[in-house]
């Protein structure tokens, strides 16, 4: 599986959301609304999700392990970043 495309979409709010990412698996699938956040440890990726009848937030779509999370989220930070640079 390889990631060929990263969209980032900064955002320009008050609150801690930074960007909002699209992602594409293999240049056949999609995963929009991946956001970016700014925590109080530094910044992080949040997948999409909805609100569960609980109240609760549950992912939509997620890595499987945390490996891949990581590696998803420094491929996303990493093109957060030079996006911001080139503003």
């Amino acid at each position: 599986m390889q990631i060929t495309d990263i969209r980032v979409r900064t955002v320009d709010s008050e609150g801690k959301m930074r960007a909002v990412v699209s992602i594409t698996i293999d240049s056949v699938f999609v995963i929009h609304d991946i956001k970016v956040i700014e925590g109080e440890k530094g910044m992080f990726i949040a997948m999409p999700s909805r609100k569960a009848a609980d109240g609760e937030y549950r992912d939509i779509a997620h890595p499987i392990n945390t490996e891949t999370r990581e590696e998803l989220q420094k491929m996303i930070l990493d093109k957060y970043y030079e996006t911001v640079s080139a503003q």
